[in-house]
């Protein structure tokens, strides 16, 4: 007997494993834009909020295609097999092409017939070439001589001069000229790059213009005046491009020095393979395959843009122009009390911030705290990303310096934070901080920190684990939750794995984490299953889980099973979502919604009804195949039931209330925003929790 072919055939006819049964992910990451492209048009966010919404969406975009569609483009050269959507690569790129053409239709359109005239209308001017007056004329030209056109270097298009190497994203101009240069070259092709010097937005003086806020894109400069660097020949159009590069690193593990392949890696990655061309909508089509050709692109990786190519340097705008009526109303994030003493604090019981709500203070003081506290023996930590001149670094610098013992975890493939981490680990190396690089092959993703102090005749462990990075910035953007504790099972788990990260330990037993690559994946199966039980043993049973994406096909088997037993789920995905909710016999029981707010959803936190007795972990991982699979990163259970209920209230069931930032899952892959109901109280849930927490 064949046991192979039998096992397959078996595999084969588990209903489950129908491709139907699942979207694509990269598709689903694509939609997440028009959600937030919706923001933009929403009349009732502020306008410059409104604008900052258009720039969050083209710059997703632009990720997405560094990342996402740079990968599949590597797939499918290697020919690697459908996923569980059963669509190729090559299917998946082809998609790619039309909801994306859809989405840059819609971002143009929103910026040239909503945006941009509420602006002007409002003061605010993004001054269209054809609208310069005679004084803007005069000003931007006499600019364009002065500031911009000493940093260019035309390049004319020859057997002496091929095609220049292209940045990643920078903004070029294509130009057509006619007529012989001092040399007696016949004019063709010339190409103008704009050096990264150079500002994208530049604003008119209030005396040139008549008012405050008054701006031109420097495209629009490029464009009207790239006559001044082909003297004596005519110019015949000139077309802005952009091209976007493949921007994920392939670093070999088994290099010695990782830090040192990375380097490498990163000097040429502004100059990997191409996989867009966004080009000027009137551009002729012979110049567009001319450009196709030399980026070695197919015809479905171009699009024609009714606007600047770069629409997401206008967020510029929204930092220049002060004015809070067109923004978000500011408001103070809650301050801990007791935070001078951040030991005692702890030591009176555990503490949940919830971010932006709660200030990152507490954070930020415990680590300044702990270098200077003479008990403080070690500090161990994992940073992914942290910010420029973060203070968290100048602790952990300062309490090397005093003597403690620092080890940091320094995730150096944290995305587009390499050459940021690479300096950071300098920099605490250079302190006296041994530098640890993770693991080879995964990725560390969990965010703890861990703090020893001798308290008498005994040693004592102070913890923080959260759901986000230890970054300042994104702490006042992203919801995100921290837990800190001095529990003895939660303190010696979290020595136990920086012990695993920082040697060569075996597979270690934890008793309160659930960590991955080893237990979170089968600790998240082993719920789904026990709700399942309960839920044929005709026990009351539900899940609600919320996270940023969830693709991973055993989970989402397991919650089939569990919704086909009768278990009820809510989903709280912020962006990708491969189950289909809805279908009758298999997830009519799953409901899926996505909130987009003000912050940027980011917390991860798994209930399970558990018959009574609530199992509730927050995370650093979404249900990806990635976090569960190929990264370390954890769970942590919230043992103290005040705070349980805190995270339960205030992540779960208040999100699950919003009806004016919630958007469903349909059974087809549409996304429907909800609205209040006739009689039904308007619910905000990021803005319910600034009222509720806000100070």
């Amino acid at each position: 007997m064949n046991v192979a072919a039998v096992e397959t055939t078996a595999l084969d006819a588990d209903p489950l494993r129908d491709s139907d049964l699942y979207f694509n992910r990269e598709l689903s990451a694509l939609d997440f834009n028009f959600r937030v492209l919706a923001q933009a048009r929403d009349p009732q966010v502020p306008l410059l909020e409104r604008l900052r919404y258009l720039c969050i969406s083209c710059t997703n975009l632009d990720e997405f295609f560094e990342i996402r569609a740079g990968t599949l483009r590597h797939a499918q050269d290697l020919g690697v097999p459908p996923g569980p959507d059963g669509l190729s690569p090559a299917t998946v790129l082809a998609r790619i092409h039309d909801r994306a053409a859809l989405l840059v239709q819609q971002q143009y359109e929103c910026w040239n017939t909503v945006l941009r005239p509420a602006l002007a209308e409002a003061g605010v001017c993004v001054v269209h070439r054809d609208g310069w007056s005679e004084a803007q004329t005069q000003w931007l030209r006499e600019y364009f001589r002065d500031e911009i056109m000493p940093v260019l270097s035309p390049l004319g298009l020859d057997p002496a001069h091929p095609f220049p190497k292209i940045l990643n994203k920078s903004l070029n101009i294509v130009v057509v000229l006619k007529g012989k240069d001092a040399f007696g070259r016949e004019g063709h092709l010339a190409i103008v790059r704009a050096p990264r010097s150079l500002p994208r937005i530049i604003q008119i003086p209030e005396e040139v213009s008549g008012g405050a806020h008054n701006f031109v894109f420097l495209s629009a400069v490029l464009s009207a005046f790239v006559d001044e660097m082909f003297p004596g020949m005519q110019v015949k159009g000139a077309y802005q491009f952009r091209v976007t590069r493949n921007s994920e690193l392939i670093v070999d593990e088994d290099e010695v020095d990782l830090a040192l392949a990375l380097r490498d890696e990163l000097v040429g990655r502004g100059y990997l393979r191409a996989v867009r061309l966004e080009i000027a909508e009137q551009c002729p089509d012979d110049i567009v395959r001319t450009l196709l050709e030399n980026f070695d692109l197919p015809e479905n990786a171009v699009y024609r843009i009714n606007g600047p190519v770069n629409l997401n340097r206008v967020i510029q705008v929204y930092d220049l122009v002060q004015r809070p009526e067109l923004k978000f109303s500011p408001f103070q994030p809650r301050q801990l009390a007791g935070v001078e003493a951040m030991f005692e604090k702890i030591a009176e019981g555990d503490v949940l911030l919830h971010h932006p709500f709660d200030a990152f203070t507490p954070v930020l003081e415990l680590l300044k705290q702990a270098a200077e506290d003479p008990n403080v023996l070690a500090i161990k930590q994992t940073l992914y990303r942290t910010g420029k001149d973060s203070p968290i670094v100048d602790s952990l610098v300062q309490a090397a310096r005093n003597g403690k013992d620092v080890t940091v975890v320094v995730e150096l493939r944290a995305r587009f934070d390499e050459e940021a981490n690479l300096g950071l680990a300098d920099r605490l190396q250079d302190a006296g901080v041994q530098v640890v690089y993770g693991v080879v092959g995964y990725k560390t993703h969990a965010k703890m920190l861990l703090i020893v102090r001798r308290e008498g005749r005994k040693l004592r462990r102070y913890v923080h684990l959260g759901t986000g990075n230890y970054h300042s910035g994104t702490a006042r953007v992203y919801t995100d939750f921290g837990l800190f504790t001095a529990d003895p099972d939660i303190g010696n788990d979290v020595h136990l794995i920086f012990q695993q990260l920082s040697g060569l330990a075996p597979t270690i037993k934890l008793k309160r984490l659930l960590q991955s690559p080893f237990t979170l994946h089968a600790g998240v199966l082993k719920r789904i299953d026990r709700e399942t039980r309960h839920a044929k043993a005709g026990k009351p049973a539900r899940i609600i889980a919320k996270m940023n994406a969830l693709n991973e096909a055993q989970v989402v088997r397991a919650l089939y099973q569990a919704s086909q037993a009768g278990v009820q789920i809510d989903l709280i995905v912020r962006g990708a979502c491969t189950l289909r909710p809805g279908l009758p016999g298999i997830s009519e029981n799953i409901r899926v919604r996505s909130i987009i707010g003000r912050f940027l959803e980011h917390h991860r936190v798994y209930w399970f009804a558990n018959d009574g007795d609530p199992d509730l972990f927050c995370s650093s991982a979404d249900w990806l195949e990635r976090n569960l699979l190929r990264r370390i990163e954890t769970g942590f259970p919230i043992l103290a039931p005040e705070l349980a209920r805190r995270v339960y209230e205030e992540a779960l069931e208040n999100y699950l209330a919003d009806n004016c930032s919630a958007w469903t899952l349909q059974s087809d892959g549409d996304y429907e925003r909800l609205t209040p109901g006739k009689g039904e109280t308007p619910h905000s849930a990021q803005a319910s929790l600034l009222a509720q927490l806000g100070a």
